[in-house]
């Protein structure tokens, strides 16, 4: 890992059908003084796309979907970004571009070549008219363009052959207009953050879900635990659902409950019931944006785990710090409180209190993967350095943690 300082953010890109297909890369560096800072736009989207190909590369970073990364002036006209797999990335074009001949012929030229071009934070203007015949993607700042005032916007657009992208959505309703108005792509913190998600019924399915958790932290019998499986069937096609479909590698799929927890081993088994808890009902898939941040959360705090010296050889230690990290979206996913969680679960006392005060270590490593999510670099970066925690570890655990698929297996 090179020692440049430099953090790297997701945030999710979604289909109308609630599905992950893309991700924005976003670059921060911290400062001396543990402040976040970009110094320009071009410094930081050069090194997005080195550090993509190099320190992380793609599959890490992006599992099978795309990566939009913007791009200023210079970076666009420099022939550097021919290096980037054109099925990989979309290229993103900063709303600070002024539209020149040069520029509208590089853009073409990009094009021809099999690049994937967006317009960022965009509202429709005339004098990007040959831009419009020319991109595949804009993006609508709905800040700067209000639901309200879309829908004239949207009638400019429509004899173009381009793809609308509505970001920094914030609420289901503003989802569901937008969707209703033939926005095909959606971003925003209404999707990135648990906070703002709207809530679901916790069914029976989750109910029996809790149960097997607790039976696999306290050690049953395999017999029991296939015997939790038997008093669900829809929830055993479901766990066999997801443990078929993010586990990458595996040579034959799993059919029952006893050759999953035979190929896999309990560990696994335990994790993919923990993620199960978000795949609860027909609309959340692998690729659901619950299942994702609940995955990634999880294995980030493991990782940050794995770097503590108090947990050192300590595996107990380390599998608890990736339960705290699932079991902490459900309070807000869920209409269950955190109280009935942690007493179905006869957890510890010190993985209570990190659930619902964000205390003891396990608190603190749960409030540093929530820190991230926010994208507080400068918080986080205090955070993880009072830990005893340097760049390179965060780095490194942020890395594994996208490549969730890559670490359950």
């Amino acid at each position: 890992m090179p020692n440049s300082n430099y953090l790297i953010g997701r945030q999710p890109i979604l289909n109308r059908s609630g599905e992950v297909v893309a991700y924005e890369l976003l670059f921060r560096s911290a400062g001396s003084k543990n402040e976040a800072s970009v110094q320009d736009a071009s410094h930081a989207s050069a090194n997005v796309i080195i550090n993509t190909l190099s320190a992380f590369g793609l599959e890490t970073i992006l599992g099978p979907h795309r990566g939009f990364i913007n791009l200023e002036l210079d970076l666009l006209m420099s022939d550097s970004i021919t290096i980037l797999p054109k099925d990989r990335v979309v290229l993103e074009l900063l709303e600070t571009l002024q539209v020149t001949p040069e520029l509208v012929e590089r853009c073409r030229s990009l094009k021809e070549e099999g690049f994937t071009l967006a317009l960022d934070d965009h509202e429709f203007d005339p004098i990007y008219e040959e831009l419009y015949a020319i991109v595949d993607i804009v993006k609508v700042d709905l800040i700067q363009s209000p639901v309200e005032r879309l829908a004239e916007m949207i009638e400019r657009f429509s004899p173009y052959p381009i793809t609308l992208l509505a970001e920094k959505v914030e609420t289901l309703e503003e989802y569901l207009r937008c969707r209703d108005m033939g926005f095909e792509l959606f971003q925003g913190y209404y999707f990135a953050k648990p906070s703002v998600m709207e809530k679901k019924r916790f069914d029976d399915s989750g109910v029996h879900l809790l149960k097997l958790m607790r039976y696999l932290n306290e050690d049953a019998e395999t017999a029991v635990i296939e015997q939790a499986f038997r008093e669900s069937p829809g929830l055993t096609y479901k766990l066999l659902l997801l443990v078929n479909s993010v586990s990458l590698g595996m040579r034959s799929k799993v059919l029952n409950v006893r050759h999953a927890v035979a190929t896999l081993g309990r560990k696994q088994i335990k994790r993919w019931v923990q993620l199960a808890l978000f795949a609860a009902d027909d609309s959340s898939t692998p690729e659901s944006p619950l299942i994702e941040m609940a995955a990634v959360r999880a294995a980030f705090m493991e990782q940050l785990a794995s770097h503590l010296p108090q947990f050192r050889g300590k595996q107990d230690a380390i599998e608890l710090a990736f339960m705290t990290g699932t079991l902490s979206l459900l309070e807000t996913i869920y209409s269950i409180s955190m109280d009935e969680v942690t007493e179905t679960l006869n957890l510890t006392e010190e993985i209570t209190l990190a659930l619902t005060e964000r205390s003891g270590i396990f608190g603190r490593l749960l409030h540093l993967a929530e820190l991230f999510e926010q994208m507080d670099f400068s918080e986080a970066s205090r955070q993880f350095e009072e830990m005893g925690l340097t760049q390179e570890d965060v780095l490194n655990a942020q890395v594994k943690a996208y490549n969730w698929r890559g670490t359950m297996q």
